[in-house]
């Protein structure tokens, strides 16, 4: 399922930003060309990239796991996916280019009914009923790793979920807050229509400063608060795991290392068109 969601991902990339947009019939052949060749990239440069860190994670859990361990994944991560969008900004600031006014406004639109899902899903009921909701969902992801927990273990589980800060109305401030400033910067680069290195490097400020939380001390304050919970929570699920549990996880890992081995090789094949017309 992996696979095919991968190889299918520039048709759904697509249509994705078109939902948000809604693309123009000169607009669409060039975009899907750009989706592809980041596919294309991903698949020839970047996979390869993933088996390591997974590999090294399998092995690690078989040992005490370290805060300072997981953190260092993060920042793993992190790396991985500064690298992407650094290889699709180009594109960025070429589609943010050729944006009418018309579809920057279909943006917002499809921003401010995301943010009326997220209400719905995320601030409905008092702090008990969203910690009890939060904590359905980190167990779904548990499980998916671990298999199934032992009452005790969910316990354990259950206060570290809660001992994760939660407000749900400061995240939805600093979504909203993301989301003007990018409005805020299409509608600069459409009045200015600057040139494409300057676009460019409007782009990459941008990213900058959501990589910061928009450098505002109060949401870095929560999110590096959050993370750090999250760490806590997330190395005590691994070192109370069982043998049992450890090799369900260990199994689970070797699934997307297999897959990732597979895609990258695909790169060496023709590539297959997937987008439709």
């Amino acid at each position: 399922m992996a696979r095919l969601g991968y190889n299918n991902g520039e048709t759904v990339s697509y249509f994705w930003l078109n939902s948000y947009i809604g693309f123009d019939a000169d607009q669409k052949p060039w975009v899907k060309k750009e989706i592809a060749s980041l596919f294309a990239w991903h698949r020839r440069t970047q996979l390869r990239e993933y088996v390591p860190l997974l590999a090294h994670a399998q092995q690690r859990v078989y040992e005490p796991v370290s805060e300072a361990d997981l953190a260092g994944d993060y920042q793993q991560i992190r790396r991985l996916m500064l690298v992407m969008i650094e290889r699709a900004t180009p594109a960025l600031a070429d589609l943010a280019l050729a944006l009418r006014p018309e579809q920057i406004a279909s943006i917002e639109e499809k921003f401010a009914a995301n943010n009326e899902h997220f209400v719905k899903e995320h601030m409905r009921g008092d702090l008990d009923a969203r910690q009890a909701a939060r904590f359905k969902r980190t167990m779904k992801q548990a499980e998916h790793w671990f298999g199934n927990f032992s009452s005790e273990q969910e316990r354990q589980i259950r206060t570290l979920s809660d001992a994760r800060p939660l407000d749900d109305e400061l995240v939805l401030a600093e979504r909203s807050r993301g989301q003007a400033e990018m409005i805020s910067l299409l509608r600069r680069i459409e009045a200015e229509k600057p040139g494409r290195e300057a676009a460019i490097a409007m782009i990459r400020q941008y990213v900058a400063s959501a990589m910061d939380h928009y450098g505002r001390p109060e949401y870095q304050a929560y999110f590096e608060k959050y993370r750090a919970a999250q760490i806590r929570m997330i190395a005590a699920i691994i070192n109370s795991a069982t043998p049992e549990q450890k090799e369900h996880f260990v199994q689970a890992l070797q699934g997307w290392i297999d897959n990732f081995e597979a895609l990258s090789q695909q790169s060496l094949a023709p590539p297959q068109r997937l987008l439709v017309n």
